[in-house]
C-alpha cells in the first residue's frame, strides 16, 4: 500500500543492526488483562476465574532489601511473557527445553484510579543485574552487567521481579505471566483487534500473512502480528515493542468503547480466557481484580499512556542498548511516586515524536544510510512505518513530505534535524511522513538534556489507521 506521499519502492537491502532472533516480545496479553480488567468484571463470576489463574510464590526470592511503598493504595504490576514452546505452543518454534522472556513490562495505576501507565523495559537493555538464588534447576544469578532479560533464564519470575526493583526503586505489588495461546483467546474473546498495515506481509517465522490496509486480526493473525520482527517496521527490537504497544491500545479502546462490556457473554468469555492465560502471585486474586476493576469504572482511554524506558543503542556493545540518564530516571520516580507524566515540562513540540509515525527514502548511493537515519529517530521516539530507496536518485536536498493532515506533525520532526527542506503533496491521504534522505544530510541536533518528551508516550486514543 503506498504511503499517499510517493510510491513504495523496493525495500533497502542493508539489514538492520544484528540482535538476537528471539520470536517474541511478549506481555501484550497480560497488559491488556492488568490495565483492562479496569472496564469491569462481573462479581458472581469469581469464583469460576480463581480457578483458572496459576500461582507461583516468590516472596523469598525477593530479598530483605526492597523499595518502600511510597503511594499505599497504587498498584505496580510486573509484566512478563513466556516463549514456552511445549503443549499447546509447539507449534511456534522448535522445541526448547523451558522458557525464556523477551518481554517485561510494568503497569501501574494510580492511587487516585484517574490513570495508568504501561512502562516497556527493551529486551536488549544492558544494565547492572543483582544477586538472585538459585531455585529449582535454575541456577541463580550473580551480580554483573547484562541483558535485562538474563534474569528470567537465571532465577525465574522472582529473580526479574528483583532486577526491575534494584534498576527502577519502584516497589512492585504483583505480577503476571501470559504464554502464546492464553493471547490468542483473549483476541478471539473481544472479536479481534484492528490494526493498519503500510504494506503486505508474508512472515514465514511468525506465521503471518497478511494484505496491506486496515484490517481486524483474530487470535492466530493477532500473535504473528506481535512476533513478527523483520517483516515489519525497521526490523528492530524497538520497533516490535512500538508496534505491540499500539496493537494493546487498538485492544483498550475495543473493550473500554463498551462493545465487550455491555455484552456479559463477551466480557466473561474475555475475562474466562485471560485468567487461563496467566500465572500469577497468590496474592493477586480474581477478587483483587474485581476490586481493582470496579475502582476503575469510568477510566477514560486517554488516561491510559504507553511509554518505553528512554535508550540508545550503546557504542560499546552493538546491538544492545543502555538507558538514557536523567530522563529514565525521571520516568521512575515518577512511577514510583504515584506521579503523572502529565505535568513533566520539556517537551519539544505540540506533537509529540511517539505520535508520529515515519517512513524513510534513501535518496543517495551511500547503502544503508536510511537504517541508520532510521535508528537515530527510533532513538528519539519516532515510529518508522518502513525504510527504503527513493524512486529517482540521487536527490541533493533531504525532504519532508506530508500530506494535509501530517501537517501538525511537520515541525517536530524538522526541529530534529539539521537540515531539511519541506513538501507538501497535494491529495495524500495518511497522517505519516515520509522523509527522504539527500546527499546534504547532516544529521539530528544534539538532544538537550532537558528533552523529556519521550517519557510522556502516547496514550490508547492513538489511532494508528487514522488518516
Amino acid at each position: 500500500m503506498s504511503s499517499g506521499l510517493v510510491d513504495a519502492p523496493p525495500s533497502e537491502p542493508s539489514a538492520p543492526p544484528r540482535r538476537h532472533r528471539h520470536w517474541l516480545r511478549w506481555g501484550i496479553g497480560i497488559a491488556v488483562t492488568v490495565v483492562l480488567l479496569a472496564a469491569g468484571i462481573a462479581v458472581g463470576v469469581a469464583v469460576k476465574l480463581n480457578g483458572n489463574i496459576k500461582h507461583i510464590d516468590v516472596a523469598a526470592d525477593l530479598g530483605a532489601t526492597r523499595p518502600p511503598k511510597v503511594a499505599g493504595t497504587a498498584m505496580n504490576v510486573l509484566i512478563v511473557g513466556s516463549d514456552q514452546r511445549d503443549g499447546k505452543n509447539a507449534k511456534y518454534g522448535h522445541h526448547i527445553t523451558g522458557e525464556r522472556t523477551d518481554t517485561i513490562m510494568l503497569a501501574h495505576v494510580s492511587s487516585k484510579r484517574d490513570n495508568a501507565m504501561v512502562v516497556s523495559f527493551p529486551r536488549d537493555s544492558l544494565v547492572q543485574l543483582p544477586a538472585c538464588r538459585a531455585s529449582g534447576a535454575l541456577p541463580g544469578q550473580r551480580p554483573h552487567l547484562g541483558m535485562i532479560n538474563e534474569s528470567f533464564n537465571s532465577g525465574g519470575i522472582g529473580c526479574t521481579w528483583k532486577t526491575i526493583e534494584s534498576l527502577t526503586h519502584i516497589r512492585i505489588d504483583h505480577f503476571v505471566k501470559v504464554d502464546f495461546t492464553g493471547f490468542k483467546s483473549m483476541v478471539d474473546a473481544v472479536g479481534g483487534v484492528q490494526v493498519c498495515l503500510p504494506t503486505p506481509v508474508n512472515d514465514k517465522k511468525a506465521l503471518l500473512r497478511l494484505p496491506a490496509g486496515r484490517q481486524t486480526l483474530d487470535g492466530e493473525q493477532a500473535l504473528g502480528y506481535v512476533r513478527a520482527r523483520y517483516s515489519l517496521g525497521d526490523g528492530s527490537d524497538i520497533g516490535r515493542i512500538q508496534r505491540q504497544q499500539m496493537f494493546i491500545a487498538s485492544m483498550v479502546k475495543k473493550v473500554m468503547s463498551g462493545e465487550t462490556l455491555t455484552n456479559p457473554a463477551k466480557l466473561l468469555s474475555f475475562l474466562d480466557a485471560g485468567t487461563k492465560a496467566v500465572t500469577t502471585d497468590p496474592d493477586l486474586t480474581p477478587g483483587v481484580m474485581k476490586d481493582l476493576a470496579v475502582s476503575l469504572q469510568g477510566l477514560d482511554a486517554g488516561r491510559i499512556r504507553f511509554i518505553t524506558t528512554p535508550w540508545h543503542y550503546s557504542l560499546t556493545q552493538p546491538g544492545r542498548v543502555e538507558w538514557v540518564q536523567p530522563q529514565a530516571g525521571k520516568l521512575f520516580q515518577i512511577v514510583a511516586k504515584d506521579q503523572s507524566v502529565d505535568g513533566v515540562k520539556g517537551g519539544q513540540a505540540k506533537v509529540g515524536r511517539t505520535q508520529i509515525q515515519v517512513e524513510l527514502r534513501n535518496g543517495t548511493w551511500r547503502s544503508g544510510l536510511a537504517t541508520e537515519v532510521a535508528a537515530f529517530l527510533e532513538q528519539r521516539g519516532y515510529h518508522i512505518a518502513k525504510i527504503g530507496d527513493s524512486s529517482k536518485k540521487p536527490q541533493p536536498k533531504t525532504t519532508v513530505m506530508y500530506g494535509a493532515n501530517g501537517e501538525t506533525r511537520v515541525p517536530t520532526l524538522t526541529g530534529d534535524l539539521l537540515s531539511s527542506t519541506t513538501r507538501q503533496v497535494p491529495g495524500a491521504r495518511t497522517n505519516r511522513l515520509v522523509l527522504v534522505v539527500g546527499d546534504d544530510w547532516k544529521g539530528l541536533k544534539p538532544q538537550r538534556a532537558d528533552d523529556t518528551e519521550a517519557i510522556k508516550g502516547f496514550d490508547a486514543t492513538h489511532d494508528t489507521c487514522a488518516a
